[in-house]
């Protein structure tokens, strides 16, 4: 049994996840073209990557977020856009909030971390009003668009343990719609979403994942031999350019659909 997915550092997570969640996440809000100065909800708003670019992207008239790591959350109340934010620590299975109360929810990289996502989806699709949208991006953890499947590849073939997401099937474009059907949602509809991010050296991308969430941990219990070799399979996978920059692309599926108004037949 691998240790569960720990976010117990902002800062690191920023480095490690935090750009690639907001370059994912532009695309996404592009994709779902909401209407300006909506009622909105972030399931599992982490330490507010996704929630600062909601912010200058959607000028939302109200924002709420909700997430299970206090120290996420800590570091998520210190971005400036984020000061008129209503942030709490809770669960993604059990909303404290009202029934119909939010325009928008949305779960940002977190389906796979919720251990019943069809209960993650009925509680979104309660707290929004009929005709408002629910939607969610996740990583293809099946199709390799992780953006450090790579890494995880290379180190499990060198024995190590890496964790996982309880979820992971809840990340396919095929497992999405048919849990936003499941939900009574209407108007489905999926996307994939890829994006490139480059790190200044190897050294670079080297120090971001010392700070990943597990990974990190995973890593420091390898041997110095087999942190070599892993090292030597990493630059020779992910070849840097001729300034030494490494660029690679990453991919996400995404789903959106609207609650269901009342007068409408099932």
């Amino acid at each position: 049994m691998t240790n569960p997915i720990r976010f117990d550092d902002g800062a690191a997570y920023e480095r490690y996840m935090g750009v690639w969640s907001q370059l994912a996440g532009a695309a996404f809000l592009d994709w779902m073209a909401p209407a300006p100065e909506l009622r909105w909800l972030d399931v599992g708003c982490g330490n507010g990557a996704f929630t600062e670019v909601l912010t200058s992207c959607c000028a939302p008239r109200a924002l709420h977020g909700i997430d299970p790591s206090p120290a996420q959350l800590a570091y998520a109340r210190t971005r400036p856009t984020l000061r008129d934010a209503e942030l709490l620590e809770g669960d993604a299975m059990a909303l404290p909030y009202a029934d119909a109360l939010f325009d928008v929810a949305v779960m940002p990289l977190v389906i796979f971390f919720v251990p019943v996502p069809a209960t993650g989806v009925a509680e979104m699709a309660r707290v929004v009003r009929a005709g408002g949208l629910i939607a969610a991006y996740a990583w293809d953890m099946h199709g390799g668009g992780f953006p450090y499947h790579v890494l995880q590849r290379e180190m499990r073939d060198l024995g190590a343990v890496v964790p996982a997401p309880p979820s992971v099937e809840a990340s396919r474009l095929d497992m999405l719609r048919e849990l936003w059907r499941g939900a009574g949602l209407v108007d489905v509809a999926t996307h994939e979403i890829t994006v490139q991010r480059t790190f200044a050296s190897f050294d670079d991308y080297w120090a971001t994942i010392l700070g990943g969430p597990s990974i990190g941990r995973a890593l420091a219990s390898m041997s110095p031999d087999a942190i070599g070799r892993l090292q030597a399979r990493l630059r020779a996978c992910l070849p840097a350019d001729a300034q030494g920059q490494m660029t690679y692309s990453a991919r996400a599926n995404a789903v959106r659909g609207r609650v269901r108004h009342a007068m409408m037949a099932p």
